[in-house]
């Protein structure tokens, strides 16, 4: 089967995560089916910060790893094709002028029908379906204009977009049939829901590919978790790779009914991946999201720092609270430290001997204090970690005095003890 399909996002801001998936299953299905995915900016609408707009929708895509084939288009780039057709229409009389525009003559009766390739069968009324305005008084095309001789120009075979699309569909089929153009296959799939069942805004949390990319996910685990939302290979397979959704994906398997975004799944997916990583490729991977969210964070200790974080994070933005005492000073809660002077003066004076400054004469230094002074390791470190790291809840205690090094590991100690 020859395929090729189009994203065709409007150039109106940040990319939505509804959006997204709707861009992946195009990808997914084209290369599938070793298909061509084209991208076009639907720019009709003239007054839009049209380039700064399609450059970051192309920058977004590229960072999710979705690439496509070609250069980008734009839909007013054929506005004299447009123009021509409309004219040709009239002409032939399948549209007429009204009040300097130009508006598509709709059939009145019988019915227009159509094979979804999500949904099913779908026939509408041609009585409920007005006249088409297709080219404005000022000569600029409309949507529901623009994007079918887009297609047709194209050679679209398959359009794979949003639910909100379907009242759309028959009056693009009436428009490409008086053009002389054989109507695509098209694919309905289903919206993107929130946890309440509404359909996904703000209020459910981040909702811009960039919401998310800040909030520190992989884009192998965001395209993983996406590709899930309203799709699935089976009932059970859940972790699947770039290649392997690409070799399974399938429009008969996308649901109909609305997908939910379930922010712990995804938090718990995108652990998955970051456990799985070998450890230096989560140490570029960290410091290049501290690079983009603006840490000026010393990118040599945070490569030292992965190992520590890697089982305990489930998204790249939690490091910063996780790390932030190995790079910022602290200021821990006096109430946490309330009669633990005695045990901080202790360590102190036990890990000043310690030679060499590492994990495991640290542990074994501060086990034998622990069992001098007769507490449970619990008891005798829990205090030790909040005066250095200022919470109770860290990586590793030994590894963090380690990367920390003895001389700040002491100056903490002693400002919570003295």
């Amino acid at each position: 089967m020859s395929v090729r399909v189009r994203m065709a996002p409007s150039p109106t801001g940040f990319l939505h995560i509804g959006g997204v998936r709707t861009f992946l299953f195009n990808w997914l299905f084209a290369r599938r089916h070793g298909g061509e995915c084209l991208l076009r900016i639907e720019n009709t609408d003239t007054g839009r910060e049209v380039a700064e707009a399609a450059q970051q929708i192309q920058d977004s895509l590229r960072w999710l790893g979705i690439e496509w084939d070609g250069p980008v288009t734009f839909q007013l780039d054929r506005l004299e094709r447009c123009q021509a057709e409309a004219r040709r229409l009239v002409a032939e009389g399948a549209a007429y002028e009204d009040e300097g525009a130009i508006r598509f003559r709709m059939p009145d009766e019988g019915s227009t029908a159509y094979d979804d390739l999500v949904l099913g069968r779908i026939e509408v009324d041609n009585r409920t379906i007005e006249d088409l305005v297709i080219l404005r008084s000022d000569g600029r095309p409309t949507y529901n204009f623009a994007s079918p001789v887009e297609d047709w120009l194209d050679g679209i075979t398959h359009v794979v977009r949003g639910a909100d699309h379907i009242s759309n569909t028959p009056k693009q089929i009436h428009v490409l049939r008086a053009l002389g153009a054989e109507p695509p296959q098209y694919a309905h799939v289903p919206n993107i829901n929130g946890a309440d069942g509404k359909k996904l805004s703000k209020r459910h949390g981040a909702t811009s590919l960039d919401d998310f990319r800040h909030a520190g996910y992989l884009p192998e685990a965001l395209v993983n978790f996406l590709a899930l939302l309203g799709w699935s290979f089976d009932d059970k397979t859940t972790i699947m790779s770039r290649g392997e959704l690409i070799e399974r994906f399938s429009l008969d398997r996308v649901q109909p009914s609305p997908a939910t975004l379930d922010y712990q799944k995804l938090d718990w997916m995108n652990g998955v991946y970051i456990r799985a990583l070998p450890l230096d490729e989560l140490a570029e991977a960290l410091v290049r999201y501290l690079r983009e969210e603006g840490y000026d964070w010393d990118e040599e200790l945070v490569r030292r720092a992965a190992p520590l974080v890697q089982e305990k994070i489930k998204r790249l933005g939690e490091f910063p609270d996780f790390a932030r005492f190995l790079f910022e000073d602290v200021e821990p809660d006096t109430a946490l430290l309330d009669g633990s002077r005695p045990i901080l003066r202790a360590a102190a004076e036990r890990l000043r001997e310690v030679e060499p400054f590492r994990a495991e004469p640290i542990e074994q230094a501060l086990r034998d204090l622990a069992a001098e002074l007769d507490l449970s390791p619990r008891k005798a470190f829990q205090p030790i970690r909040v005066a250095v790291t200022g919470s109770t809840v860290s990586p590793g205690l030994f590894e963090s005095l380690e990367l920390l090094g003895r001389e700040r590991v002491l100056e903490r100690l002693s400002a919570a003890g003295s």
